[in-house]
């Protein structure tokens, strides 16, 4: 079927300015969402496929905010997991981009699913793990299915880099220890700043050398993109929020599963929340507070809240049934659906292109006959980049 696709007689949640549509349409021209209306004001156009969708709902194709898909290959053990390199605890300047297989099968079971657009990076062994890449879940090669890249930098507090180096007796093993790699390695990068730009402002002084570490943080120092700070536990919390305002740099909290004790610091501070795994065990000692009541209790104190899988932890295909589990247990259901569409986009910089459906963003759009949250739902239809996938 042509690019050209006029969607007719849907209900509508936009997740913009035009709220939900009880019985509207959406032209697709290209990958673009061209307009979107009510039906009473639709003029339709030559050469475009129409689809009635005879009152199914429409919501913009979902976004999973926190992953490692494609870094952790489905079925493979050693030889597809390219997400932690966990022989230096500094390493701000590996690139997610390098090591995302697209032809995964977990992609395509993302698809299936509504999941449109991830973010996907290193894993949290290092206090400082590397660039996290912004992309659709269509296509075969990544370099086609980049938003953005780097779309914000992983850092990590708490259990996951004391438990990884202390089997090597190396530095850190202690909380003390990771915050200080990170905060040595934000002074060397503002150094390295100074002395490029005072070398630019003064011919006579020569330029520092190379370093590919500090040229790595430069974005996140010039607030170009965010870091995302993984961080379970409150005083693990607290500890990403002194750090970050230390340094000035824009952040959002990773997997914030102790939030809901300290929600009220959290909202006076304007946190944002990628919040998950939801639907998984309390693993480690970081989880022992793990509940799914965390995302509605956050988001009701008003801190802006994404619901994640973290693939593989939780199978990506499973973000809209975390979501509906959450309403379950308290969130608001309009919340809960801000949180896997327009939220994650407005966090991780990317609602230019993605998370609502609006004229000129990215034509994702998945299409349901029931309530997407269900166990039982199944998408009718899933467009990416315009396309019927």
């Amino acid at each position: 079927m042509g690019n050209n696709i006029l969607l007719t007689n849907a209900k509508i949640y936009t997740m913009d300015k035009l709220g939900i549509i009880e019985k509207g349409y959406i032209r697709i021209k290209g990958s673009i969402l061209h307009s979107i209306g009510n039906m009473c004001d639709l003029k339709q156009e030559d050469d475009e496929a129409i689809i009635n969708l005879e009152g199914a709902c429409c919501y913009p194709g979902f976004i999973d905010a926190h992953t490692h898909l494609g870094m952790w290959e489905d079925g493979l053990g050693f030889e597809g997991d390219d997400g932690n390199e966990s022989t230096d605890p500094s390493t701000p300047h590996l690139r997610a981009l390098d090591a995302i297989n697209p032809l995964d099968r977990c992609f395509e079971e993302g698809l299936k699913a509504g999941v449109t657009s991830v973010l996907t990076g290193p894993g949290s062994a290092n206090p400082i793990g590397g660039q996290i890449t912004a992309m659709k879940t269509y296509g075969r090669r990544i370099d086609d299915m980049v938003i953005k890249s780097p779309a914000a930098l992983k850092f990590a507090m708490g259990e996951n880099p004391k438990t990884v180096y202390h089997e090597r007796s190396q530095m850190p093993i202690t909380r003390m220890a990771t915050a200080s790699i990170i905060r040595e390695q934000f002074f060397k990068a503002k150094k390295y700043l100074k002395q490029l730009q005072d070398s630019e402002r003064d011919e006579d002084l020569e330029e520092p050398e190379y370093d590919f570490k500090c040229e790595s943080l430069l974005p996140v120092i010039k607030k170009e993109i965010p870091a995302h700070i993984h961080a379970h536990r409150a005083d693990d919390i607290f500890t990403a929020i002194r750090v970050a305002k230390e340094f000035d740099i824009n952040y959002t909290i990773i997997h914030c599963t102790g939030g809901y004790e300290i929600s009220d610091y959290l909202a006076s501070e304007n946190i944002t929340a990628l919040c998950g795994p939801i639907l998984c065990d309390r693993s480690k000692p970081e989880l022992k507070n793990l509940t799914p009541k965390n995302p509605g209790i956050l988001s009701k104190a008003g801190v802006k809240v994404a619901i994640v899988t973290d693939h593989p932890v939780v199978p990506i295909q499973y973000l809209p049934l975390c979501a509906g589990i959450c309403v379950r247990e308290g969130m608001d259901y309009m919340q809960a659906l801000a949180a896997i569409t327009i939220n994650p986009a407005a966090i991780c910089g990317i609602s230019n292109r993605v998370g609502s459906l609006a004229p000129g963003k990215d034509a994702d759009i998945v299409v349901f006959d029931t309530d997407p949250f269900s166990v039982y739902a199944k998408p009718q239809m899933v467009i990416c980049n315009g396309i019927i996938v």
